[in-house]
């Protein structure tokens, strides 16, 4: 398991928010996660921001 993913579950709640905060037009459904499918939740992201995967990625780690 990647820190990234360890980050992920681990402070899922938190994380949610901050994304939710920083781009506006995530919505609950959009920031649905389930374990071991975190590039699907990348995705859902990117889709809706424009952002690019490692910008997405750098963005939680950065948290």
């Amino acid at each position: 398991m990647s820190a990234f993913t360890d980050k992920l579950k681990g402070n899922w709640n938190q994380i949610k928010g901050k994304l939710k905060q920083q781009y506006g037009d995530l919505t609950d459904d959009d920031l649905t996660y389930t374990e071991g499918k975190e590039d699907e939740l990348i995705g859902k992201i990117q889709a809706k921001t424009g952002q690019t995967k490692e910008d997405v990625q750098k963005f939680i780690d950065n948290l």
